[in-house]
């Protein structure tokens, strides 16, 4: 009888592995990332691979690390090299590859736009390390993301390309890592390709981090060539962390997600102490208290285990509901210890671009809301804010670290929510002071002092953000660049030589630019300017008095209050031309006629006129003295010249987001 129930047993255990591959085999790639897929993926997991048991890995076979560098260059494509030399995942290739770029936006762009962790075993001097990988966007709109992995890390591979060498933001990321203290492994990457020249690239690296050449590393993550020196180095060089399992449980919160299933997902690094399921824990920021139901690693997929423990790097799932309740820095205790003080956390993000962003159809707007907070859930960073406009009505004004973290956003709301959003022109966060010693922040055009507030002395000067950029470029185009920046109002020009070696030399140029400026168009002429060779890294350096206007827009003298934009007074003229002129293209003819002006104040630096459709009120007039058409004529316009005073232009949202789309382009 129990035979008989043991082979039942195998055989539904069978019929179960093979339905969940059918189905993960049938979903598709757009649900890569969905709650139901990753639900899936992980019963799959448990059904077929050994639980691991955490306790087995202490702190000295316990290695954290992060890869960073610039964009593209080869970051993920060597966390799939470093995945399979492992044995954690079978060969990857075709679609497949790149695994830790889950969003269909990373796929789309090539590019990385959210850090994911996955835990490896590797086998070195007959001892297995668990390995802690946090991969790193590479743009410099998600510095905030690098900085949060590297919390977690003891060391990093700093990846550079060997045919491109030290760019921008491989020169900020590895300060940056630097700053934490953390152990550096330099990797020169793409050394099949021909254009390759490794020697150089180590000079570059030796003069600019003063790491000697006999540290560097070379690699292929194309080809997996040098992927077993990477590991062997990841293992002898970078320390492993300290803590002890033993004492008080603390653990440091650095990133969440939401599943629509089980709440708020957190990801922790457990410095001290250990965490089982069912513990009862306690966030500090909060002093709320929650039950541990699920912990557990990412390998690659999510796999329970009983524990973790100091050193460690997993998830935890509590049954936390609301997101805001997980703030990312945050310091997790167990209840009923002494709790001596939180971990130190994270710099909170700061907003660097607003954009207002709202339904075509206003009455889709409940629906646009309830994306936005859903997709804010995996993207901390944003921040909201509810706003109404008299043209385009309900919407949000929301808060991003750059112009590319803005576009990311909407492709993904685009994609994954299936919403028509209109975005309005991206805007900086001004300060203004007030003679009294008061201070404000604004994001939203409509919020600026209006001229007369500067006349009678109510406010006293205008602040707008500024910021170190640091570009990267062939000394060839050196002159172009220098005139670029001057045109953008760029101060503290200066400009180092990183190497005089090879046929172009480098140079590294530093400028202080208003930020403003640089969410235009700065860097799309900054790569037309030199050939799309050079590159480009900022960071915010706080607020400096500028001579600021708002200029708005008007239609017969009615303000469009979702077009007014805050530009330069040196630029105010050249800008309101150009923005009325738009407007002449989008704005539809009337039965009289439309002026549009911008406008400072009231002063007016621009003006268009639309001329009134005319039906042909003499057309059935034949012969006659020509006083009959004279006279028709004139009680034409008349009743136009009536019309005008008292009609209104009825402006269509297909206006704004042609005028918004094409502005953006």
């Amino acid at each position: 009888m129990l035979a008989s129930c043991g082979a039942v047993k195998a055989v539904y255990e069978t019929w179960r592995r093979g339905c969940l591959d059918i189905l993960l085999h049938r979903l598709d790639v757009r649900c890569a990332n969905s709650p139901v897929r990753r639900h899936v993926r992980s019963a799959s997991n448990t059904a077929s691979v050994p639980p691991l048991r955490m306790e087995d890995y202490g702190v000295d076979l316990i290695r954290n690390f992060s890869i960073i560098a610039h964009i593209d260059h080869g970051k993920s494509t060597l966390a799939d090299r470093l995945l399979e030399r492992t044995g954690t995942v079978e060969k990857i290739s075709g679609s497949s590859s790149q695994m830790l770029d889950k969003l269909k936006v990373e796929r789309e762009r090539g590019i990385t736009v959210k850090a994911q962790t996955v835990s490896m075993l590797h086998e070195h001097n007959n001892k297995t390390f668990l390995l802690n990988l946090i991969d790193t966007p590479g743009h410099v709109d998600f510095a905030w993301e690098v900085s949060r992995s590297l919390a977690a890390c003891q060391g990093a591979l700093l990846l550079i390309d060997a045919t491109q060498g030290v760019q921008a933001q491989t020169i900020s990321v590895g300060m940056l890592a630097l700053e934490k203290n953390l152990t550096i492994i330099p990797v020169l990457n793409k050394i099949d390709l021909p254009a390759a020249d490794p020697d150089r690239m180590a000079a570059q690296i030796e003069s600019t981090f003063g790491i000697g050449r006999d540290e560097i590393l070379t690699a292929s993550a194309k080809t997996g060539a040098g992927v077993d020196e990477i590991l062997r180095a990841i293992v002898d060089r970078i320390p492993p962390p300290s803590g002890d399992p033993e004492a008080e449980l603390k653990a440091l919160l650095f990133d969440s997600s939401y599943d629509r299933y089980r709440g708020v997902i957190s990801l922790l690094s457990v410095q001290s102490g250990r965490i089982r399921k069912g513990d009862k824990i306690l966030l500090h920021h909060t002093q709320k208290k929650y039950d541990a139901v699920d912990v557990g690693v990412l390998h690659p997929e999510e796999t329970p285990t009983e524990m973790l423990q100091a050193g460690q790097v997993g998830y935890l799932a509590c049954n936390m509901k609301n997101s805001s309740e997980a703030q990312i820095g945050d310091t997790i205790f167990r209840v009923g210890e002494s709790n001596r003080g939180p971990l130190d956390g994270f710099q909170p993000t700061k907003a660097m671009v607003f954009a207002g962003i709202f339904p075509i159809d206003s009455n889709d707007f409940p629906k646009l809301e309830e994306s936005i907070k859903r997709l804010t859930l995996t993207d901390r960073s944003v921040t909201i804010q509810r706003e109404s406009s008299t043209a385009l009505g309900q919407g949000c004004r929301l808060g991003f670290l750059g112009t590319l973290h803005m576009d990311v956003f909407r492709q993904r709301l685009e994609d994954e929510y299936d919403q028509q959003i209109l975005i309005t022109n991206p805007t900086v966060p001004f300060k203004i002071v007030y003679k009294n010693g008061k201070e404000t922040i604004i994001s939203n055009p409509n919020d600026f002092p209006d001229p007369q507030d500067f006349g009678i002395g109510k406010v006293q000067e205008v602040h707008e953000p500024m910021v170190k950029a640091t570009i990267i470029l062939p000394n060839t185009y050196l002159g172009g660049m220098i005139n670029l920046c001057s045109n953008h109002r760029a101060e503290a020009l200066d400009h180092v030589y990183l190497d005089t070696t090879g046929d172009e030399p480098r140079v590294l140029m530093t400028a202080r630019l208003p930020l403003a400026e640089i969410v235009t168009d700065f860097f799309d002429k900054l790569k037309k300017t030199t050939s799309g060779f050079a590159s480009f890294d900022y960071e915010d350096v706080g607020y400096q008095p500028s001579d600021m206007v708002k200029i708005s827009f008007l239609l017969n003298g009615r303000p469009i209050d979702s077009l007014a934009i805050i530009v330069h007074r040196s630029n105010s003229v050249r800008v309101g031309r150009i923005w009325a002129k738009k407007l002449r293209e989008v704005v539809p003819k009337q039965l009289f006629e439309v002026a549009i002006q911008a406008a400072v104040g009231r002063t007016i630096l621009a003006r268009e006129t639309i001329s009134a459709m005319r039906k042909d009120v003499t057309a059935g007039l034949y012969g006659g003295h020509y006083e009959r058409k004279m006279k028709v004529l004139e009680k034409q316009k008349a009743g136009k010249k009536l019309m005008k005073r008292i009609g209104n232009i009825d402006l269509p949202q297909e206006a704004f987001y042609d005028i918004l789309r094409s502005n953006r382009s």
